[in-house]
Protein backbone atom coordinates (compact mmCIF):
# COMPACT_ATOMS: atom_id res chain seq x y z
CA UNK A 1 0.00 0.00 0.00
CA UNK A 2 1.34 3.37 -0.88
CA UNK A 3 1.87 6.21 1.63
CA UNK A 4 -0.82 7.81 -0.18
CA UNK A 5 -3.63 5.14 0.68
CA UNK A 6 -1.98 4.42 4.05
CA UNK A 7 -2.61 8.42 5.04
CA UNK A 8 -6.10 8.42 3.82
CA UNK A 9 -7.18 5.24 5.82
CA UNK A 10 -5.12 6.71 9.18
CA UNK A 11 -7.17 9.78 9.14
CA UNK A 12 -10.21 8.27 8.31
CA UNK A 13 -10.02 9.99 4.43
CA UNK A 14 -12.68 8.08 2.14
CA UNK A 15 -11.71 8.50 -1.58
CA UNK A 16 -14.19 9.28 -3.83
CA UNK A 17 -15.50 6.77 -6.81
CA UNK A 18 -14.06 8.78 -9.50
CA UNK A 19 -10.35 9.27 -7.22
CA UNK A 20 -10.54 5.18 -7.05
CA UNK A 21 -11.40 5.41 -10.85
CA UNK A 22 -8.49 7.88 -11.55
CA UNK A 23 -5.84 6.12 -9.05
CA UNK A 24 -6.57 2.97 -10.90
CA UNK A 25 -6.01 4.19 -14.21
CA UNK A 26 -2.82 5.92 -13.36
CA UNK A 27 -1.62 2.72 -12.22
CA UNK A 28 -2.46 0.96 -15.19
CA UNK A 29 -1.70 3.29 -17.30
CA UNK A 30 2.07 3.38 -15.10
CA UNK A 31 2.38 -0.38 -15.35
CA UNK A 32 1.90 -0.41 -19.23
CA UNK A 33 4.48 1.93 -19.69
CA UNK A 34 6.69 0.17 -17.24
CA UNK A 35 6.41 -3.10 -19.18
CA UNK A 36 6.56 -1.50 -22.56
CA UNK A 37 10.34 -0.60 -21.29
CA UNK A 38 11.00 -3.65 -19.92
CA UNK A 39 9.96 -6.23 -22.69
CA UNK A 40 9.17 -4.34 -25.70
CA UNK A 41 5.63 -4.63 -27.68
CA UNK A 42 6.26 -8.52 -28.28
CA UNK A 43 6.04 -9.24 -24.44
CA UNK A 44 3.77 -6.66 -23.75
CA UNK A 45 0.25 -8.59 -21.88
CA UNK A 46 -2.56 -7.22 -20.39
CA UNK A 47 -1.80 -9.85 -17.93
CA UNK A 48 1.60 -8.93 -17.18
CA UNK A 49 0.00 -5.11 -16.65
CA UNK A 50 -2.97 -6.42 -14.71
CA UNK A 51 -0.27 -7.97 -12.20
CA UNK A 52 2.70 -5.62 -12.38
CA UNK A 53 -0.60 -2.55 -11.57
CA UNK A 54 -1.67 -4.89 -8.70
CA UNK A 55 -5.33 -4.99 -10.17
CA UNK A 56 -7.58 -7.68 -11.15
CA UNK A 57 -7.87 -8.82 -15.13
CA UNK A 58 -11.43 -7.64 -14.61
CA UNK A 59 -10.25 -4.32 -13.57
CA UNK A 60 -8.32 -3.94 -16.37
CA UNK A 61 -10.64 -5.16 -18.82
CA UNK A 62 -13.42 -2.82 -17.50
CA UNK A 63 -11.30 0.56 -17.57
CA UNK A 64 -9.30 -0.30 -20.88
CA UNK A 65 -11.48 -3.62 -22.81
CA UNK A 66 -8.65 -4.28 -25.25
CA UNK A 67 -5.39 -3.80 -25.91
CA UNK A 68 -5.01 -1.43 -28.26
CA UNK A 69 -6.98 0.93 -26.09
CA UNK A 70 -4.59 0.34 -23.34
CA UNK A 71 -1.21 0.71 -25.10
CA UNK A 72 -3.12 4.12 -26.85
CA UNK A 73 -3.70 5.73 -23.01
CA UNK A 74 -0.28 4.93 -21.94
CA UNK A 75 1.46 6.41 -25.32
CA UNK A 76 -0.27 9.36 -24.26
CA UNK A 77 0.38 8.98 -20.47
CA UNK A 78 3.96 8.44 -20.98
CA UNK A 79 4.85 10.97 -23.44
CA UNK A 80 2.88 13.87 -20.77
CA UNK A 81 5.75 12.42 -18.54
CA UNK A 82 8.57 11.90 -20.73
CA UNK A 83 7.62 16.15 -21.45
CA UNK A 84 7.67 16.42 -17.59
CA UNK A 85 10.70 15.52 -17.30
CA UNK A 86 12.76 16.80 -19.67
CA UNK A 87 11.00 20.10 -18.79
CA UNK A 88 11.97 19.80 -15.23
CA UNK A 89 15.53 18.43 -16.25
CA UNK A 90 16.26 21.76 -18.32
CA UNK A 91 15.08 24.28 -15.83
CA UNK A 92 17.49 22.46 -13.67
CA UNK A 93 20.44 23.10 -15.89
CA UNK A 94 22.89 25.87 -14.55
CA UNK A 95 21.72 29.11 -16.63
CA UNK A 96 24.96 28.83 -19.04
CA UNK A 97 23.89 26.05 -20.49
CA UNK A 98 20.32 26.63 -21.04
CA UNK A 99 20.67 26.78 -24.49
CA UNK A 100 19.82 24.45 -27.87
CA UNK A 101 22.97 22.92 -27.41
CA UNK A 102 22.05 21.85 -23.59
CA UNK A 103 18.72 21.15 -25.04
CA UNK A 104 20.06 18.66 -27.48
CA UNK A 105 22.47 17.30 -25.06
CA UNK A 106 18.74 16.47 -23.33
CA UNK A 107 17.03 15.12 -25.84
CA UNK A 108 19.58 12.68 -26.70
CA UNK A 109 19.81 11.61 -23.12
CA UNK A 110 16.39 11.42 -23.17
CA UNK A 111 16.16 9.23 -26.21
CA UNK A 112 18.58 6.80 -24.63
CA UNK A 113 16.20 5.86 -21.65
CA UNK A 114 14.53 2.96 -21.39
CA UNK A 115 10.94 4.51 -22.08
CA UNK A 116 12.01 6.33 -25.37
CA UNK A 117 13.71 3.11 -26.40
CA UNK A 118 10.07 1.24 -25.60
CA UNK A 119 8.34 4.28 -27.74
CA UNK A 120 10.75 3.74 -30.59
CA UNK A 121 10.41 -0.24 -30.51
CA UNK A 122 6.42 0.23 -30.72
CA UNK A 123 6.89 2.80 -34.16
CA UNK A 124 9.09 -0.57 -35.41
CA UNK A 125 6.98 -2.58 -35.08
CA UNK A 126 4.12 -0.99 -36.47
CA UNK A 127 5.87 -1.23 -39.64
CA UNK A 128 4.48 -5.11 -39.92
CA UNK A 129 2.15 -5.26 -37.38
CA UNK A 130 -1.24 -4.03 -39.51
CA UNK A 131 -2.97 -3.56 -35.77
CA UNK A 132 -0.48 -1.07 -34.43
CA UNK A 133 0.61 0.76 -37.78
CA UNK A 134 -1.97 3.98 -37.28
CA UNK A 135 -1.23 4.04 -33.74
CA UNK A 136 2.64 4.27 -34.38
CA UNK A 137 2.07 6.32 -37.29
CA UNK A 138 -0.22 8.64 -34.54
CA UNK A 139 2.74 8.04 -32.23
CA UNK A 140 5.62 9.51 -34.44
CA UNK A 141 3.51 12.50 -35.44
CA UNK A 142 2.45 13.35 -31.55
CA UNK A 143 6.07 13.11 -30.86
CA UNK A 144 7.13 15.69 -33.01
CA UNK A 145 4.41 17.68 -32.40
CA UNK A 146 5.60 17.75 -28.92
CA UNK A 147 9.01 18.46 -29.36
CA UNK A 148 7.93 21.46 -31.72
CA UNK A 149 5.72 23.02 -28.43
CA UNK A 150 8.23 22.00 -26.42
CA UNK A 151 10.83 24.06 -28.50
CA UNK A 152 8.71 26.99 -29.32
CA UNK A 153 8.56 26.83 -25.17
CA UNK A 154 12.04 27.06 -24.66
CA UNK A 155 13.13 29.30 -27.31
CA UNK A 156 9.98 31.46 -28.18
CA UNK A 157 10.35 33.27 -31.81
CA UNK A 158 14.17 31.96 -32.57
CA UNK A 159 12.69 30.73 -35.59
CA UNK A 160 9.96 30.56 -38.45
CA UNK A 161 7.20 28.06 -37.79
CA UNK A 162 7.70 26.29 -41.17
CA UNK A 163 11.93 26.14 -40.76
CA UNK A 164 11.06 24.38 -37.12
CA UNK A 165 8.90 21.84 -38.60
CA UNK A 166 11.48 21.09 -40.93
CA UNK A 167 13.84 21.23 -38.33
CA UNK A 168 12.47 19.37 -35.85
CA UNK A 169 11.42 16.21 -38.13
CA UNK A 170 14.83 16.38 -39.00
CA UNK A 171 16.59 16.31 -36.22
CA UNK A 172 14.17 13.74 -34.55
CA UNK A 173 14.99 11.29 -37.60
CA UNK A 174 18.80 11.88 -37.04
CA UNK A 175 18.59 10.90 -33.18
CA UNK A 176 16.15 8.24 -33.66
CA UNK A 177 18.78 6.75 -36.14
CA UNK A 178 21.58 7.43 -34.08
CA UNK A 179 19.99 6.01 -30.87
CA UNK A 180 19.02 2.96 -32.59
CA UNK A 181 22.84 2.61 -33.44
CA UNK A 182 23.76 3.22 -29.97
CA UNK A 183 20.96 0.89 -28.55
CA UNK A 184 23.45 -1.90 -30.23
CA UNK A 185 27.05 -0.61 -29.69
CA UNK A 186 27.05 1.78 -26.88
CA UNK A 187 28.83 3.96 -29.25
CA UNK A 188 32.00 2.52 -28.73
CA UNK A 189 33.94 4.28 -31.73
CA UNK A 190 32.55 7.39 -30.28
CA UNK A 191 30.65 8.19 -34.18
CA UNK A 192 27.60 9.37 -32.41
CA UNK A 193 29.62 11.74 -30.14
CA UNK A 194 31.05 13.35 -32.93
CA UNK A 195 27.49 13.47 -34.86
CA UNK A 196 26.05 15.37 -31.80
CA UNK A 197 28.34 17.67 -31.54
CA UNK A 198 28.55 19.15 -35.07
CA UNK A 199 24.77 18.88 -34.77
CA UNK A 200 25.32 21.24 -31.51
CA UNK A 201 27.35 23.15 -33.91
CA UNK A 202 24.54 23.92 -36.51
CA UNK A 203 21.98 24.34 -33.84
CA UNK A 204 24.06 27.38 -31.93
CA UNK A 205 24.48 29.00 -35.41
CA UNK A 206 20.79 29.07 -36.07
CA UNK A 207 19.31 29.22 -32.53
CA UNK A 208 22.33 31.97 -30.42
CA UNK A 209 19.83 32.56 -27.31
CA UNK A 210 19.87 30.99 -24.55
CA UNK A 211 16.25 29.19 -23.91
CA UNK A 212 13.64 30.26 -21.24
CA UNK A 213 12.81 27.97 -18.64
CA UNK A 214 9.14 26.51 -18.95
CA UNK A 215 6.40 28.66 -17.34
CA UNK A 216 8.33 31.75 -17.16
CA UNK A 217 8.29 35.04 -19.10
CA UNK A 218 10.93 35.82 -21.44
CA UNK A 219 13.20 38.77 -21.00
CA UNK A 220 11.95 41.25 -22.99
CA UNK A 221 15.38 43.11 -23.27
CA UNK A 222 17.01 43.16 -27.01
CA UNK A 223 20.05 41.21 -26.47
CA UNK A 224 23.67 43.05 -27.39
CA UNK A 225 25.51 41.57 -30.82
CA UNK A 226 29.00 40.70 -29.46
CA UNK A 227 31.84 41.47 -32.37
Amino acid sequence: MNDGRRHLRRHGVRRTQEQRRTETRRRLLDATADALADLGWSGLSTTEVARRAGVSRGAQQHHYPTKMALVAAALEHLLDRLRADYERAFAELPPERRDVAGALDLFWEAMRQPSALALLELGLAGRTDEDLRALSVDLSERVIQIIKEVFRDLFPESLPADQVDTLIRGVFALLVGLSLQNSLDGDARGNQARVLAQLKDFARLLVPEQGTVPGTTPDPTPRELTP
